[in-house]
């Protein structure tokens, strides 16, 4: 069965709310935020709230598409379980692009 998502859209169309999925077509939660280095414009990762309710993040090398209805994961349902909780309520996240720019201004 293939996830009907509607057409690919940038990162930064990507909604509130909208289903993730993981590779294997497991929905594992929903969106809570899109993170991005806003200077550089370069898409950081997904803050998302877990079908457990747990907030986790995704970092942006495990995101394998951004669609109008949906997000899908390049990982499993649970590697995607095994996530990382973001490291500030919002804004920051432990992905990488996380780590290189912290402090910059």
């Amino acid at each position: 069965m293939a996830i009907d998502d509607g057409h690919a859209v940038d990162y930064t169309a990507v909604r509130r709310g909208s289903p993730i999925y993981a590779s294997d077509e497991v929905e594992v939660g929903r969106v809570h935020e899109v993170l991005d280095n806003a200077r550089e414009h370069i898409f950081d990762g997904i803050v998302f709230d877990s079908n457990e309710g747990k907030r986790r993040f995704v970092d942006a090398p495990e995101v394998a598409r951004t669609a109008e209805r949906a997000v899908t994961l390049n990982i499993t349902a649970s590697e995607a379980a095994e996530l990382p909780a973001p490291e500030r309520k919002t804004g920051t996240a432990p992905g990488l692009l996380g780590r290189l720019f912290r402090g910059r201004r």
